[in-house]
């Protein structure tokens, strides 16, 4: 496996961090995976430890704010502004890779904005994968909301205390409050329309442990993918890449992928 790190210029000249691990032959496909709100690239081992062995490039970069990136800490004037950093890394990933097939993840924040970039640039890409994301009814109850100071609960995350811990002692986290007015939640409010649009393979994946599984069954509905799957597993929370089945998460995943390359 080879693991190499640097930056690039972003939108508004930022310097965004990103790393990329590729396995020793050539890539049977590349997994580009957008992270989640207050994390970094390098929470996504298990991703990298299981699929790179296995023949797959995995990349990844920290958001603006997040991580090694430079930015004002998990605040953005737009979502827009993540979706135009990762346009950029994606025209990198694929000069580096210019006839590999590209697989999109998002996990949580990162799925808003995987969402968002395969609405604008859906051709680009061979699929998508969603985790611990999904959408609200309009007429459903509000999506719970910090109160002003509070921070991301840790509870939700997962059921495995090593991973509690490793997430509550990593300096690249981000364990301040939320933004007030935080950009996520209108963003949210705006896909329920938008990712009809959606028409390329997608896999919508979350557990059921919290309110990610209902949420994830209304994105899976309301993608216009003919190919499209719905995969929730009971009782996991969050972070279901870091959940004590990953395993299973990842053959899943797997499994998906090995029919669409």
């Amino acid at each position: 496996m080879k693991h190499k790190e640097a930056f690039f210029k972003g939108y508004q000249d930022f310097n965004i961090y990103y790393q990329y691990w590729l396995p020793e032959s050539s890539p049977k496909a590349i997994l580009l995976v957008a992270h989640g709100f207050g994390e970094h690239s390098g929470r996504y081992l298990n991703v990298v430890n299981y699929f790179v062995p296995k023949g797959f490039a995995v990349y990844a970069l920290d958001h603006r704010g997040h991580g090694r990136s430079d930015g004002e800490r998990v605040n953005v004037d737009s979502f827009q502004d993540y979706v135009k950093d990762l346009k950029t890394y994606f025209n990198i990933v694929r000069k580096e890779n210019p006839k590999g097939k590209i697989f999109l993840i998002g996990h949580s924040m990162g799925s808003v904005i995987s969402l968002l970039y395969a609405i604008e640039y859906q051709e680009e890409l061979n699929g998508l994968i969603t985790s611990g994301g999904g959408l609200s009814k309009p007429n459903d109850p509000p999506m719970a909301r910090p109160k002003p100071g509070e921070g991301l609960s840790t509870a939700m995350l997962s059921r495995d205390p090593a991973v509690i811990k490793a997430y509550e002692n990593d300096p690249l986290v981000y364990h301040g409050p939320i933004p007030a007015g935080f950009a996520m939640f209108k963003e949210i409010s705006s896909l329920y329309d938008s990712v009809t649009q959606i028409k390329l393979p997608v896999l919508v994946m979350a557990g059921n442990g919290g309110p990610d599984g209902a949420r994830s069954r209304v994105l899976y509905e309301r993608i216009a993918s003919k190919d499209k799957i719905l995969k929730l597993y009971e009782g996991l929370l969050h972070e279901i890449f870091n959940e004590p089945e990953h395993p299973q998460v990842m053959a899943d995943m797997e499994k998906w992928l090995a029919g669409r390359i």
